[in-house]
């Protein structure tokens, strides 16, 4: 019996000791909040359903910019959508910082565009925006090629002939076929092998990331990190999709022309050269490995994911879907593929479309920020290196801005005369310089995307829409939406 009291508190004296280890005391001003134990922050006051849950309930206690303490570590919350607004926008530059995210961080390690900071950071996304625009990005060409991909979805959908099925597969398919050709220089046909493993390990991946056991280890993973569980999961994932990357890499620098890049890898790869003599320069191997990796992932699950939730909403909501179909029919026709330049003439569509976006709520907590200096924000001083929350789900559930925030309702983007309407809490992206890197290409995906399967297709469910459940398959740093069968009936 002693030696089993013995070993438990062996136990947790080494927890206790984890937990202090690598999280000094802030030293500021931070703004109020519930009340923190030490070395457990807030966690016996935190919320059974999740951290975005307990988030909102200590916002009706504090208001719209609080701290929470994770664990340790004191982390910064912005609610509210001008709280998000003055600090992602107004104090661009001092909240520019990139947070870390738990489980994926000892992966990551602050390599590649997404999750780097400082110089790297700047340096990484200044060539990544550079090299996407030349690749597609904002230019003809891209729309060329999501044309391209949406012909091959209908031909793949017409050979369901109408009978249920999951789009969950369809969605990532179409999706990461435009950021490989942008990446890798080509798109993969929908039944290659080594393709299909990706997009498991992509969407296995997201899952993980979106569970509850990934919020817990954001508050305790100095400790969690030595047991099993998602993270180790996420972790062999990625290292699996990087394998891929470095043979897709490795073909590149054989076949590299340097007078005529193909992709982003090549673009890259002459870059490298070009800095080899640079003992500090950020273009080496373990950022392009990273960036690709970012590029990858975020480009193909963020609006795979988007028509997942769009399309089952379709289902709940068919008489949305009728009138998405009527202006369709009136502007576009039959007998054409549509185009970007159709976005003007069809408000009623792109209401619906940022309707999804906005109830989607794909990353609710949005990627955590930490600010780059000592900075002064509504009378309270954020000391360098705090790590600060943009609570995105708060602004696009934000009543002052949204008249029924937890209803789908596409007039939330239309005004008085049936046209588009701008809205400020209208933030999928985030803001600000950490702005998503690829929103014009993923916009772009979901119009056209859309717009041709809603041409080609009536859509309908197994089961009536009153039984459609909306809620998501997993609600944590991501929301993942339910499986669900549909059928596509040809028009």
């Amino acid at each position: 019996m002693e030696v089993s009291v013995l070993l438990f508190l062996a136990i947790l004296v080494g927890f206790l000791l984890l937990l202090v280890r690598g999280h000094p005391k802030a030293h500021g001003h931070l703004p109020p909040g519930p009340h923190p134990l030490p070395l457990l922050g807030n966690l016996l006051q935190l919320d059974r359903r999740g951290l975005l849950n307990s988030f909102m309930l200590f916002r009706e206690k504090y208001g719209d910019v609080f701290t929470v303490h994770l664990g340790p570590r004191p982390v910064v919350m912005l609610c509210g959508t001008e709280a998000i607004r003055e600090a992602l926008l107004d104090q661009a530059e001092a909240f520019s910082g990139r947070g870390t995210v738990a489980v994926v961080e000892p992966f990551l390690q602050g390599y590649g565009v997404i999750f780097a900071n400082g110089e790297r950071w700047k340096t990484l996304r200044r060539f990544s925006v550079a090299t996407m625009k030349d690749f597609g990005m904002g230019k003809r060409s891209v729309e060329e090629r999501i044309k391209g991909e949406a012909r091959c979805l209908v031909e793949e959908l017409q050979k369901s002939q109408g009978a249920p099925m999951d789009p969950t597969f369809l969605f990532q398919c179409i999706t990461a076929n435009i950021i490989c050709s942008i990446v890798f220089g080509e798109r993969f046909d929908y039944k290659d092998r080594q393709f299909l493993r990706l997009l498991d390990l992509i969407y296995q991946t997201f899952l993980l990331y979106s569970s509850f056991f990934s919020q817990m280890f954001e508050l305790f993973s100095g400790f969690l990190k030595y047991f099993p569980g998602a993270h180790k999961q996420i972790f062999k994932n990625l290292q699996e999709i990087l394998d891929f990357t470095g043979q897709s890499v490795e073909k590149h620098r054989a076949t590299l022309d340097p007078s005529n890049p193909r992709d982003f890898i090549d673009t890259y790869l002459l870059r490298m050269e070009k800095e080899k003599s640079n003992p500090h320069t950020e273009f080496h191997h373990q950022n392009l490995m990273i960036s690709v990796l970012n590029l990858f992932f975020a480009g193909t699950e963020t609006s795979s994911t988007t028509l997942c939730n769009g399309f089952l909403l379709m289902l709940k909501y068919p008489h949305i879907t009728e009138k998405v179909q009527k202006e369709i029919d009136q502007v576009i026709g039959s007998h054409r593929l549509p185009s970007l330049e159709d976005r003007t003439k069809m408000p009623y569509t792109e209401a619906v479309i940022h309707e999804i976006q906005r109830f989607s709520d794909l990353s609710p907590i949005g990627v955590p920020h930490k600010v780059t200096k000592d900075t002064l924000f509504r009378g309270y001083l954020l000391p360098k290196n705090t790590e600060v929350y943009p609570i995105l789900s708060a602004a696009l559930h934000d009543p002052r801005y949204f008249e029924q925030p937890d209803t789908f309702n596409p007039d939330h983007f239309l005004d008085a005369n049936g046209a588009l309407k701008k809205n400020e809490a209208f933030m999928p992206f985030s803001i600000g310089k950490r702005i998503c890197l690829g929103e014009g290409i993923a916009r772009n995906e979901l119009f056209l995307f859309f717009t041709t399967i809603l041409q080609n297709f009536s859509v309908s469910s197994p089961m009536a829409p009153k039984d459609i459940d909306l809620n998501p398959k997993e609600s944590g740093l991501a929301k993942v939406p339910p499986k669900y069968q549909i059928c596509f009936l040809a028009r």
